[in-house]
């Protein structure tokens, strides 16, 4: 099993301050499970499509019709994570300071769990007391200005924000890929329902991150070669959208990666 950790975020996860002293605790927590999936290593239907989704070792095979995608690596550079509150009518109400509901991060490379290792480490933050119903964050390419050492640290991401290797097969012929994407873009999901923060108790947030349904086309009937959705290819403004649509926080108190 690929041992896939958050703790990297620990250490650059920054709230501010809030006016309201009595603070809780968030963890955030990334899973790449689908909705009511059964238990891991067992196959399960996309709710894409009809592909077959299985977990095998510490990847994740995805068939539909003769074709096929092994997914081995899926990493994202993360910029900003962000809760929203639901019980004032905006930050900026709270006396004292516009900014309390941010849970910022510079550039952070995270690694989406996959095969068997169906979420991830949750790193804990300490947040306000208070009530949230929406959930912001950006995957954006790191800027040579302000990101400087995490270029250093991470050169394959230099101009980059997601990364994800893995194999094709197409009816039978099979061949290795390597999709890269500059995507910056903003992503702000409702939670089911609100989620409440209390005084020295805690929550979590699990952020889904579907990639059964990226490489699906434009008619989600057909998956296509990832390597044609790299940029200037013929399937990028699809992958783009499958991509930008494949995203759903919801709270997790339980850790398993499924509501409820």
């Amino acid at each position: 099993m690929k041992n896939v950790t958050l703790v990297a975020l620990a250490l650059s996860f920054a709230l501010a301050a809030c006016s309201d002293s009595n603070t809780g605790t968030v963890s955030f927590s990334l899973t790449s499970r689908q909705a009511a999936a059964p238990a891991p290593g067992a196959s399960f239907s996309s709710v894409a499509a009809a592909a077959s989704v299985a977990a095998a070792g510490d990847s994740t095979v995805i068939v539909l019709g003769s074709d096929t995608v092994i997914v081995r690596s899926a990493q994202l550079v993360l910029r900003k994570v962000e809760l929203k509150r639901s019980d004032v009518a905006s930050c900026d109400a709270v006396v004292g300071n516009g900014d309390c509901e941010e849970f910022e991060t510079g550039a952070t490379l995270v690694t989406l769990p996959l095969g068997s290792a169906m979420i991830a480490q949750q790193v804990s933050v300490a947040a306000p007391a208070g009530t949230f119903n929406a959930v912001e964050f950006e995957i954006h390419k790191p800027s040579s200005s302000e990101d400087a050492s995490f270029i250093a640290a991470n050169p394959d991401f230099a101009a980059i924000s997601i990364r994800v290797t893995g194999t094709y097969s197409q009816a039978g012929t099979r061949s290795g890929f390597t999709y890269t994407s500059d995507i910056n873009q903003s992503q702000e999901t409702m939670l089911p329902s609100p989620a409440t923060v209390q005084e020295g108790q805690g929550l979590n947030i699990t952020l889904r991150v579907d990639i059964s349904g990226w490489y699906l086309n434009a008619a989600k009937t057909a998956l296509v070669d990832p390597a044609s959705a790299n940029k200037g290819g013929a399937n990028e403004s699809v992958v783009a959208n499958n991509i930008q649509n494949s995203f759903k926080a919801f709270e997790d108190d339980n850790h398993d990666g499924l509501e409820g």
